[in-house]
């Protein structure tokens, strides 16, 4: 009889020393989706929907201290050896005072629907492989002053064929994958992502079958686009099971060297495709598992030649919006 994938991967985990723990809301016991859990080195992983992720000392020898963040809330630092079963998240009622409360007073009125297009392109070359220790945001002007309500986020993505040699062919079989994505909204500061626009977790899940755009309904967060613009970022979260169910993978690889073991972050299907038609630098790039740090902008001056993407000129990842537009 065979073994679900899931209960497979958990019996797996236990064999190691199994070790679940439960990140909650202080105040209403409730399960804190999708936090973050940093370690010492740079790395980390996120729990799943209900709150639960997976740490010992077998999987993480080398880990002596935890970081336990979300977006709401104050951060958690503890030594690995003092992990419970449970723990509990305060929020920071200062930092939700802050976020701005929209109410749409637009339900009723007329609207044309504008879009800033997303950019496609299926090249293996010409895509940033996802790993889920960056976070990308991408910034989108506001074009006039007219009130407008961001609608969907038009989010490209591309597919790998199964066989190489018929990777340009457009009916050629493509490699499967389920992966969890986290999207978040950002004002603008000075040219930077800035503070959050919306607290609440919105996450999705994409398959090869949504083919090379996944078009992420965001209507009903209520989110009016600023006068000076907004970021929108994407972030990876790990491969799911069939179900959505976010899958307590290692999120990276350890290995050998003659300088001791390195640590290679795992890349995430699906590949997300970057352009060279949009002029200006638009794309930002922040590491999720080191605290406080900062926005980088996605450009030769930052990165240097480094990245392959940016030796071709490729500078901005291809994301598109589509908002309604009110009249004043």
């Amino acid at each position: 009889m065979k073994i679900p994938r899931l209960i497979a991967l958990l019996f797996g985990f236990s064999g190691l020393g199994f070790g679940q723990t439960a990140v909650l809301d202080q105040a209403t016991k409730e399960p804190v989706s999708f936090a973050a859990i940093s370690f010492n080195n740079g790395n980390g992983i996120f729990a799943d929907d209900e709150g639960l992720f997976i740490f010992n000392k077998k999987l993480y020898p080398d880990i002596d201290s935890l970081h336990v963040s979300s977006l709401g809330y104050k951060d958690l630092k503890l030594a690995s050896e003092e992990l419970r079963d449970t723990l509990y998240l305060t929020q920071e009622i200062d930092k939700l005072d802050e976020v701005v409360l929209f109410v749409d007073t637009y339900k009723d009125k007329d609207f044309d629907v504008e879009q800033q297009k997303p950019y496609l392109d299926d090249d293996y070359y010409k895509c940033w492989l996802p790993t889920i220790e960056s976070e990308i945001a991408v910034l989108f002007h506001n074009p006039d002053s007219k009130a407008k309500k961001l609608s969907t986020v038009h989010i490209p993505i591309a597919l790998e064929s199964k066989d190489w040699e018929k990777r340009k062919k457009k009916n050629a079989e493509k490699k499967p994958f389920s992966t969890l994505f986290k999207v978040n909204f950002y004002a603008n500061d000075h040219g930077f992502p800035g503070k959050p626009l919306l607290y609440e977790t919105v996450v999705f899940r994409v398959t090869e079958k949504d083919g090379d755009q996944f078009d992420l309904d965001v209507s009903r967060h209520s989110i009016f686009i600023p006068e000076n613009g907004v970021f929108i970022s994407i972030q990876v979260l790990g491969y799911t099971d069939e179900k959505g169910k976010l899958l307590p993978n290692k999120k990276y690889k350890e290995i050998k060297s003659g300088k001791g073991v390195v640590k290679i972050p795992t890349n995430f299907r699906p590949l997300l495709p970057f352009t060279n038609e949009i002029p200006s630098h638009r794309t930002f790039v922040k590491r999720v598992f080191i605290k406080d740090n900062n926005w980088v902008l996605f450009s030769k001056d930052t990165f240097g030649a480094e990245s392959t993407l940016l030796r071709a000129g490729l500078n901005n990842y291809g994301m598109g919006v589509s908002y309604r537009v009110y009249e004043d």
